[in-house]
């Protein structure tokens, strides 16, 4: 018979590398044509007025101009209002 119990598969040590999320340019920055203004899981922030949102929910500059954030209120699928944050360039 064994005196040590019999140790397994070890779970939970795999370490994935961080996504590197968040705002890239802040408002009032000045941003070229294509720059990413914005990197996000999920559509947590809205793409405005010169701007666009790429598949990985990632937002670009349209135009240049300066960035520009602001509270919108937007409607979900249940059609309860909730406020937004919406990315614009202007």
């Amino acid at each position: 018979m064994s005196k040590v119990k019999a140790g397994g598969s070890a779970k939970n040590v795999h370490d994935s590398p961080g996504k590197r999320l968040g705002v890239k340019l802040f408002g009032g920055q000045k941003v070229k044509t294509g720059q990413i203004i914005l990197r996000q899981a999920g559509m947590t922030k809205r793409p405005g007025q010169g701007t666009k949102m790429s598949r990985d929910f990632t937002i670009h500059a349209d135009r240049d101009g300066v960035v520009k954030f602001a509270k919108r209120k937007c409607k979900t699928f249940s059609g309860k209002t909730v406020p937004r944050t919406e990315v614009s360039v202007e």
